[in-house]
């Protein structure tokens, strides 16, 4: 074997061995998505406690009325929660929309509106949590983006799984994608988080009692926030940061399908690239900041969590660029590799577990178990998911440059349509 067969062979157990790990978390997301279909809705265990919800906002007057309303709707004792807006530096008219919403529709008891300016705002959403959980009064807070719509019974149902169970420092809903329809972008987007939330996030669960915040539709205890002081606002992924801090501290995170909301979803390339570039800074971040923990007794129950995301962002993604660059050099004859032959039917392999596996995720939610959706999910292979390696790399190159020229992070708002 030559050199370049030993990379392309390091290169392909990587992608194979996740690609692997990703089957059998399906598999057990599956499982875990038959066990909740046969179970009926959480209830809510002695008393309603006092919820706070906190919503984010940054020039968000496209969508924010939508949501706001949606929050007004829960069917949780109105009494026993607060909304509060962090209108946060906004150049909108997300104020004026706020300030109607109060005088004429709902006390302004329930609603809480704090507008902040370039000196106290404008840094990114976990500056904006710390300021609205200083005046947050629940001893549970809940998240929602600015963009959501949440059913009616999705607040009820995570405060009764809290109310369930001690151990539990926090409780995740699902998000769907409510303008699916959009365009194909967002058909995409679509089965990506449907495949996301039953194999990253009930497979999890199901086999290691693991699960990481989404960053909208949970709850987490007043206690636990107190606790590990508020979230860190050098994190763009504020929601896998903390999380592992939860988990750090001793308790588990659950995921609760039941609780659904909906969200918007870039309609763009453009508007989608910048999110997930955003993205992948953050959880190269939250991956280099607690590597060491790999190495930690107490830090086990978080172990399989870090070596997952360290090989999606490090090892899949090395493996894949290098495993392209190999065949193609192979091809225009600059190296030699007798593995080259076995690709195609690697390739092909890959696709159809990548298919099945995806269908089988799709097949868990109502209306998405179509013959139009086959089609996307092979042409998402192809494209969208190719697209993913892009962002990927991109992520970490200027994630490397802003750490060695010490550049300011920034926080980018998703744009709404």
């Amino acid at each position: 074997m030559t050199f370049s067969d030993y990379i392309l062979l390091i290169a392909i157990i990587c992608i194979w061995g996740l690609l692997l790990v990703n089957i059998v978390l399906i598999i057990a997301g599956y499982i875990y998505y038959l066990k909740v279909e046969t179970e009926a809705p959480p209830e809510v265990k002695g008393h309603y406690p006092f919820v706070s919800i906190m919503v984010p906002a940054h020039n968000e007057g496209k969508v924010i009325v939508k949501t706001v309303e949606a929050l007004l709707r829960f069917d949780y004792p109105p009494e026993q929660y607060e909304i509060i807006v962090i209108n946060d530096n906004s150049s909108d008219n997300s104020a004026d929309l706020l300030a109607t919403i109060q005088k004429k529709k709902h006390p302004e008891r329930q609603l809480h509106v704090i507008n902040t300016d370039a000196v106290t705002g404008g840094k990114g959403k976990s500056n904006a949590l710390n300021l609205g959980f200083k005046q947050a009064k629940g001893e549970l807070i809940a998240i929602y983006d600015a963009d959501n719509t949440p059913e009616k019974t999705a607040l009820r149902y995570l405060v009764a799984e809290m109310t369930q169970d001690e151990n539990l420092g926090a409780v995740v809903g699902k998000f769907r994608t409510r303008n699916r329809d959009a365009n194909l972008l967002t058909r995409f987007i679509n089965i990506e988080t449907l495949s996301f939330q039953w194999m990253a996030q009930a497979g999890r669960w199901q086999l290691f009692k693991l699960v990481t915040i989404p960053g909208t539709n949970f709850i987490l205890k007043r206690s636990v926030i107190e606790a590990i002081g508020g979230w860190d606002e050098k994190a763009l992924a504020e929601d896998t940061e903390i999380s592992f801090r939860i988990y750090m501290m001793g308790y588990r995170i659950k995921f609760q399908p039941k609780a659904v909301t909906w969200e918007q979803e870039p309609q763009t390339l453009a508007v989608w690239f910048k999110q997930r570039t955003r993205w992948v800074k953050g959880n190269i971040y939250v991956i280099l900041k607690n590597l060491q923990l790999l190495f930690k007794k107490e830090a086990q129950v978080i172990r399989f969590d870090l070596l997952y995301f360290f090989s999606i962002y490090f090892l899949l993604l090395s493996s894949l660029i290098l495993s392209d660059l190999l065949l193609v050099m192979n091809l225009l004859g600059y190296v030699s590799t007798t593995l080259a032959g076995f690709s195609p039917l690697l390739w092909l392999l890959a696709v159809l577990l990548f298919i099945l596996g995806t269908y089988i995720s799709v097949t868990t939610e109502k209306g998405e178990m179509t013959l139009g959706n086959i089609g996307i999910i092979m042409l998402m292979y192809i494209t969208y998911s190719q697209m993913w390696i892009a962002v990927a790399a991109y992520g970490l190159f200027m994630y490397i440059q802003e750490s060695v020229l010490k550049k300011e992070v920034k926080w980018y708002k998703t744009e709404r349509f």
